[in-house]
C-alpha cells in the first residue's frame, strides 16, 4: 500500500455503489441519496455528475471507465478536529486530559521547532488520513510558525483542503512551547496572509485552550478574528471537570468556560470547539446563536475518561456537531472507527446515533457548517472531486453480514463503520487523482 500522487485523468466515470447528501438537512436519516448501481463522472479536478451507472455511461462515452463496484464511493471524510504533531504518541499509555498534556504532548511538541522534523511527521500523518479516506482535516500544529508552514507546504503538494493553525499559548506550559501576546498575534497575522485561501488551504486562529493563554493573549487573538473574519478558530472548551475549576480560577468574571472565549469575540459561525462534554443551558444556547461548531471525539473522550457528549442536547439546541478522532488523544485515525466510538458513547447517554447521521456528521454536515459545502462533503456538480472508496469486500466478516444483512444504504454503513477493518479503504481521492491505493 503507498500514498500517490498521479496526473489528473480529465473525464472519468466511476462504477460503484454511491451515497451522499447533495444538500444540507436536519433530517440525514431520511434525505441522502443512494446509487447501489451508481457512478460518478470526474473532469479534471471537480465532480461532473453523480446519478446511476446506465445513464451516465450513455451520457459520457468517451469517459475512462474505473470498475468500482465491489465498493461503497462516499464524498472524502472530514476529520474537524486532531493534532497532527501528536501523531507519534497516538496510544501512549493513559492518564487524564492535564496529566496527558504534561507527560506525553508537551515533551513531543518542542520537537516541532524543526521544520525538517514537523515536515517528516507531516507527510506521515497526511499519508495516515488518505489510508482512512479523510481528505479534509482540521489540524492543530504546535507553537513553532513553521510546523504550520510544513503542514500547510505537504497538504498542498496534494491540492488537500486542510484547515490549520499555529497553537498559541503563553502560559500554564513549558517555557519551551510559550509564546507571547504579541508574538502569537503577529505569526498567526503572518500565516494567515501566507496561508489563508492560498490554493485550497484555509487558516484557523488557534488559541490552544484559555487556561494556556493570558488575557492579553485572548484579547489579540480576538482581534486578529475581528480583523480577519472568514478565517476558522478552534480551541477547546469543557472537556474534563478539572479543566472546568481551573478556568473558574483563572477566569472568575466570566459566566462561564465557553463566556471566556465569548468575552474576545471567538465564538462565531466557523468557530469550532473540540469536546463540549459539560456544557450548560446558556453554552448550548450561545454556541446555537452564534453558528459555532462543536467537534464530538468520542474515542479521545473514552480513552483519557472525560465524559460523555450529549448528542441529543446538541440536537435538541439545533448546536451544529461534526465528528472528529483527536490524535493523540483519540485512538484511531478512522473516521469509521470514530463514528462506532460515537455510537457507544451516544448509547451510554440514552441516545441513539443512526447510521447516516453518523455520516452526515462527518461530510456534508460540518461542510455546511463551515460554508464549505460548495467545495466539499458531498458529491455535487462543480464540488471538488474529493471522495473514497470502500471495499466492501475487504473481509470475510463484513462479506458475510452485508450477505445476511437488509442491503439498504444505511445498513451497508452501519456495517461497515464497525467491521470494515483497516483494509478497507480502497483508494482515496483528492482533486480528481488519486492519493491513496490498495
Amino acid at each position: 500500500m503507498a500514498t500517490v500522487r498521479i496526473e489528473v485523468v480529465e473525464l472519468q466515470l466511476i462504477k460503484a455503489r454511491v451515497l451522499h447528501f447533495p444538500r444540507s438537512t436536519g433530517n440525514p436519516e431520511q434525505e441522502f441519496e443512494y446509487f447501489a448501481t451508481g457512478a460518478l463522472v470526474v473532469d479534471g479536478q471537480k465532480i461532473k455528475a453523480v446519478g446511476p451507472e446506465e445513464v451516465l455511461s450513455r451520457q459520457f462515452p468517451e469517459a475512462q471507465v474505473i470498475d468500482k463496484r465491489h465498493c461503497l464511493l462516499v464524498p472524502g471524510l472530514i476529520d474537524s478536529h486532531n493534532h497532527f504533531p501528536q501523531t507519534e504518541i497516538i496510544a501512549s499509555f493513559g492518564e487524564q486530559l492535564l496529566q496527558w498534556l504534561e507527560n506525553f504532548t508537551f515533551p513531543t511538541e518542542q520537537k516541532f521547532a524543526s521544520y525538517e522534523y514537523a515536515r517528516k511527521i507531516a507527510d506521515i500523518y497526511l499519508q495516515q488520513l488518505f489510508q482512512h479516506g479523510t481528505t479534509t482535516a482540521l489540524a492543530y500544529c504546535t507553537v513553532h510558525p513553521q510546523s504550520a508552514d510544513a503542514l500547510f507546504d505537504a497538504a498542498s503538494e496534494h491540492n488537500m483542503q486542510i484547515v490549520a493553525g499555529k497553537v498559541c499559548m503563553d502560559r500554564n506550559c513549558p517555557d519551551y512551547l510559550k509564546d507571547d501576546a504579541k508574538s502569537a498575534y503577529q505569526d498567526s497575522r503572518d500565516l494567515i496572509e501566507k496561508w489563508h485561501k492560498q490554493g485550497r488551504n484555509l487558516y484557523a486562529i488557534t488559541p490552544r485552550f484559555a487556561p494556556t493563554s493570558t488575557e492579553e493573549q485572548m484579547t489579540l487573538l480576538g482581534q486578529l478574528a475581528a480583523e480577519f473574519p472568514d478565517t476558522f478558530i478552534q480551541s477547546h472548551v469543557s472537556e474534563n471537570t478539572d479543566e472546568i475549576a481551573w478556568i473558574k480560577s483563572l477566569y472568575p468574571k466570566d459566566k462561564d468556560y465557553l463566556g471566556v472565549y465569548e468575552r474576545f469575540g471567538l465564538v462565531r459561525e466557523r468557530a469550532v470547539y473540540g469536546h463540549g462534554i459539560h456544557l450548560k443551558k446558556r453554552e448550548w444556547k450561545t454556541l446555537a446563536k452564534s453558528g459555532s461548531v462543536i467537534a464530538f471525539c468520542p474515542s479521545s473522550n473514552l480513552f483519557l475518561g472525560s465524559g460523555l457528549y450529549d448528542m441529543s442536547a446538541a440536537i435538541s439546541y439545533r448546536v451544529s456537531t461534526a465528528l472528529a478522532s483527536d490524535i493523540g488523544g483519540g485512538t484511531s485515525i478512522s473516521m469509521l472507527t470514530t463514528q462506532a466510538d460515537g455510537y457507544k458513547v451516544c448509547a451510554l447517554n440514552h441516545y441513539s446515533l443512526q447510521a447516516m447521521r453518523g455520516l452526515y456528521l462527518m461530510t456534508q454536515g460540518p461542510a455546511s457548517s463551515y460554508r464549505l459545502e460548495h467545495q466539499i462533503g458531498n458529491l455535487n456538480p462543480d464540488t471538488y472531486a474529493d471522495f473514497v472508496c470502500f471495499d466492501l469486500d475487504s473481509n470475510e466478516l463484513l462479506r458475510t453480514r452485508l450477505q445476511n444483512g437488509k442491503g439498504h444504504a444505511a445498513d451497508i454503513w452501519f456495517a461497515l463503520t464497525f467491521l470494515a477493518g483497516e483494509g478497507c479503504v480502497d483508494s482515496t481521492w483528492v482533486a480528481g487523482a488519486p492519493v491513496f491505493e490498495k
